[in-house]
């Protein structure tokens, strides 16, 4: 396994990817981009990365914080997620720039990219193929799915995968019977799979907290990786 630090700037803040490649495979390869959660491109993310090389794939975990700035909890978290989902143009733009530092590695075949992201990171990855990003897929893991505001008439091209629970009181049912029309209206290809009785963060094992509506389900974790697995096969052929 190969895992190197990527320095890149936008707009004059020095971001911090982290790479995860086989050492086995010579050729360029296709890659996934991955965006994090409101805490930051932490420990999570990387280890996101570090499975997909073991698939095959580059694994790019991004940063849209700064180099080194990972939140220390709820409170720090959504100060750092906020002026992103205050101004989704700047998200956009951040996520462009990470997917053009995931493209200029060598080890990567540019034509085969795909884009992924868990919780604040599954609404970038949706953002990157609202603007129509030149990537082949992207999937949501219980992401945020609010229309950004800019994008409104544009069309999809990436295939799109939510991962969604049912129960999620940060996604409910509302907003997501609103991207299904947008992602209609976009001519988008795409596709969601809802887990029953099943909260926001169902992913993260060490999400416990039923009050704030973030629960690990293990079924749902393995249910939606396969799916994704299955999809990435699908896009990156």
């Amino acid at each position: 396994m190969i895992e190197q630090y990527i320095e890149y700037e936008h707009n004059g803040t020095i971001l911090e990817a982290y790479m995860a490649l086989d050492e086995a495979q010579q050729r360029p390869r296709p890659a996934v981009l991955i965006s994090h959660t409101w805490e930051g491109r932490g420990e999570f993310v990387c280890d996101k990365a570090r499975i997909l090389a073991g698939k095959g794939y580059v694994g790019f975990a991004l940063d849209l914080y700064g180099k080194g700035i990972i939140g220390s909890g709820p409170e720090e978290n959504g100060r750092l997620m906020q002026p992103f989902l205050d101004n989704r143009g700047l998200l956009q733009a951040r996520m462009l720039c990470a997917l053009d530092a995931l493209r200029a590695q060598e080890e990567v075949d540019s034509g085969k990219v795909a884009a992924i992201g868990y919780c604040f990171g599954g609404l970038c990855a949706l953002d990157l193929a609202r603007v129509g990003a030149d990537v082949q897929g992207v999937a949501s893991f219980h992401g945020l799915l609010g229309r950004p505001g800019n994008t409104d008439g544009s069309t999809v091209t990436a295939k799109v995968l939510i991962l969604h629970g049912n129960d999620d009181p940060m996604a409910p049912v509302d907003d997501l019977i609103a991207i299904e029309r947008e992602l209609t209206q976009a001519g988008a290809d795409w596709q969601v799979h809802t887990y029953g009785n099943t909260m926001h963060a169902f992913t993260n094992p060490n999400a416990n907290d039923s009050q704030m509506g973030t629960v690990y389900s293990e079924v749902a974790d393995r249910r939606s990786w396969i799916s994704l697995m299955n999809f990435l096969t699908e896009v990156l052929a």
